[in-house]
């Protein structure tokens, strides 16, 4: 049985409950999510052939922190970057280092700052140089795929129907969506409830309900959804090596439909930036 809980009446903590925040959380949900997609923005003329990722999560490191906040996942469960940056095949948790951008590369940047109290997690696509046809073509599909998931995330609906718009588009190019990582709560906690996966049955899951956080992050290969995580711990990458492309964002349930609070105020969602 799916409990709901308001969330000015309880600690933030993470309870199985799913919380519904009032105005307050939207706002600092909106001010985190703003910093967010300044630093992916930022980021756009550095995503170039040549560059070391470790130079991105710095440059990650560095703008979390003049604008006011912490990079969230700076010592999460022992990670030691800024930003999580999955490179052509590595379907999420790339781990930053010495590695240097390829043309034709296509790469996932994900960063989440800590904004006083609030989580702002969202990741981006970014084409490196010239990138062929089928990756351009998975990147688009991924990024309108969220968005069907986006457009089902309104009160009334459940959250399978997030699940079945996303799974329904990417299988039209018989794509494989990853159901080993999936969306999750978000607000004053970094992983909350619900689970927002990215397969599913229509109307099956808990109810949507105006004040729900949490975010929209679908991951889709060219080939099978299979993944394995590497002995690092974190990266995890497609088994048949196949491309994979993610985007996300985090949303905020209203009365009528939901809130994007990632994204980019200079129009930079989807590249071509």
């Amino acid at each position: 049985m799916t409990t709901y809980v308001t969330a000015d009446s309880v600690a933030p903590s993470r309870t199985g409950a799913i919380k519904l925040h009032g105005p307050a959380g939207f706002a600092g949900m909106r001010a985190a999510g703003r910093l967010a997609a300044q630093i992916l923005d930022a980021l756009v003329p550095h995503v170039v052939p040549g560059v070391a990722t470790q130079d991105l999560d710095d440059i990650v490191r560095r703008m979390t922190i003049d604008g006011g906040g912490q990079p969230a996942t700076l010592g999460y469960r022992g990670y030691t970057h800024s930003c999580c940056i999955s490179i052509n095949h590595v379907v999420c948790h790339g781990i930053p280092s010495a590695k240097t951008l390829k043309d034709g590369d296509i790469v996932n940047i994900d960063v989440t700052p800590l904004l006083n109290g609030w989580h702002g997690d969202t990741s981006r696509m970014f084409l490196v140089g010239n990138v062929g046809v089928k990756a351009k073509r998975l990147v688009d599909v991924t990024y309108e795929a969220m968005m069907r998931g986006i457009a089902a995330a309104r009160p009334g609906n459940r959250m399978g129907d997030i699940g079945h718009a996303i799974q329904s588009y990417a299988e039209e190019f018989r794509y494989g969506v990853v159901r080993d990582f999936c969306g999750h709560g978000v607000g004053q906690i970094f992983h909350d409830a619900p689970e927002v996966v990215h397969a599913a049955r229509p109307g099956t899951g808990p109810e949507i309900k105006p004040g729900m956080f949490f975010t929209i992050e679908p991951m889709i290969n060219i080939g099978r959804g299979d993944t394995k995580v590497l002995d690092d711990g974190w990266t995890a990458v497609t088994r048949d090596k196949t491309l994979s492309a993610q985007f996300e964002h985090s949303v905020g349930i209203t009365e009528d439909g939901c809130e994007i609070f990632t994204a980019s105020a200079m129009g930079l969602d989807k590249p071509p930036y």
